[in-house]
């Protein structure tokens, strides 16, 4: 007859308990670590990053329509871009990185920007918008000393405000829609005091209709190089009758995203002539 030990059967619930609280706490803890990977950097958000994310990415190139120009942009993603490569493939203007918030410039910003304009592209730049760091009129004079300005040489087009979905946190970055359209005007004019220029705006329209109300306010000032990755740009947001520029496509941060201009090549030098 076995003898019974009652301190055996304790230790042995205890065991289980301890490696049962163990393996809860290790699950418990497994969203947040999973969530923090996803969480970029800062200074690694880059133009579109969100629209596949948030809006979808139907896998459909654009339909043939009236002539339109091939673009495409980069950020410090695609390091060293091979300028004539892109040239030979029919893409004759293009936007770079140049800013993020206050606290970024881009490192391949010279090979990049000088590159694409010594090939024989008309080139511009962008600033990645983050409206909860700083102000806009901050931000805007920010981007103009770090290239963003602008010159009437035939081959620079004016600033780009990439403003659209937060990597970072809160899609509209805890403002209002009063508030971001306030933002967004104060970015605008103090652009446009330091060159002369009225700034391209990048967004996509479910950001646009989200986070500033679907504003009318700058339609008729700033061109609209709108974000959908489809067979077509869809519906526009709000006081724009028709786009400039459509991103309609985004090949991933190793090779860039596609863009058309809306118009041949040389509605393209007419933007950039102002």
């Amino acid at each position: 007859m076995p003898v019974h030990r009652p301190g055996t059967s304790r230790r042995t619930r205890a065991t289980a308990a301890g490696a049962l609280f163990a393996a809860l706490s290790l699950f418990l803890t497994l969203p947040s670590a999973a969530h923090a990977a996803d969480t970029p950097t800062r200074g690694e958000a880059y133009l579109g990053m969100g629209v596949a994310a948030h809006d979808g990415d139907t896998g459909q190139g654009p339909v043939t329509r009236a002539t339109q120009t091939e673009g495409v942009d980069v950020s410090s993603h695609q390091g060293n871009v091979s300028w004539s490569t892109l040239w030979g493939s029919g893409v004759k203007w293009a936007y770079v990185k140049g800013t993020e918030g206050t606290y970024y410039t881009n490192p391949y910003f010279a090979q990049q920007y000088n590159g694409s304009y010594n090939v024989g592209m008309i080139r511009g730049s962008y600033h990645f918008a983050t409206p909860d760091t700083t102000s806009g009129a901050t931000q805007a004079n920010y981007f103009v000393d770090h290239g963003g300005g602008w010159s009437r040489d035939g081959k620079t087009l004016p600033g780009a405000l990439d403003i659209e979905w937060n990597p970072y946190g809160a899609a509209c970055y805890g403002k209002t829609q009063s508030a971001m359209v306030t933002w967004i005007r104060d970015f605008l004019n103090q652009y446009k005091a330091r060159t002369g220029r009225d700034a391209v705006i990048y967004t996509a329209t479910s950001w646009w209709t989200q986070c500033t109300g679907n504003s009318s306010a700058f339609g008729a000032t700033n061109p609209l190089w709108v974000a959908r990755y489809a067979a077509d740009p869809g519906t526009l947001p709000a006081g724009w009758g028709y786009y400039t520029m459509w991103q309609y496509t985004s090949s991933g941060p190793t090779v860039g995203d596609h863009n058309k201009f809306n118009g041949a090549l040389d509605r393209v030098q007419a933007l950039a002539n102002g």
